[in-house]
């Protein structure tokens, strides 16, 4: 399970860069960040491991980017508003997790202490 997010007064972590790969190692199906040819197992650990924080970390900005998109799209100020059924549909969620999210959203923007917009 993903760690928690950290908040405003809280430091963010830098996870390892995330290198694209060129596109004829990502055809490769072997191929994944270079892993399979780290032989010592010492190293393959601490590199899946740097990945793994990478990757939580770049989908927990994932998922509060999704959470604003869709609280400024059901923002009721907005003349081209969507409605949490669209927004589901757009997303492929349920019509409740969307209304979760916009919520979510809402509080990102807000910020945690009220002060306005947090900083992304």
């Amino acid at each position: 399970m993903a760690e928690p997010t950290p908040r405003r007064n809280e430091p963010r972590l830098r996870p390892a860069p995330l290198l694209f790969e060129p596109a004829e190692a990502a055809a490769d199906p072997e191929h994944f960040f270079d892993l399979e040819s780290i032989d010592d197992p010492r190293a393959l650990l601490a590199r899946a491991t740097e990945l793994t924080h990478a990757f939580r970390a770049a989908a927990d900005r994932a998922v509060e980017f999704q959470a604003i998109a869709a609280a400024q799209l059901a923002d009721p100020r907005r003349f081209d508003r969507l409605t949490p059924a669209d927004i589901a549909e757009r997303a492929e969620w349920t019509e409740d997790y969307a209304k979760k999210m916009v919520e979510f959203g809402r509080d990102l923007m807000r910020g945690r202490d009220g002060q306005g917009p947090e900083t992304l």
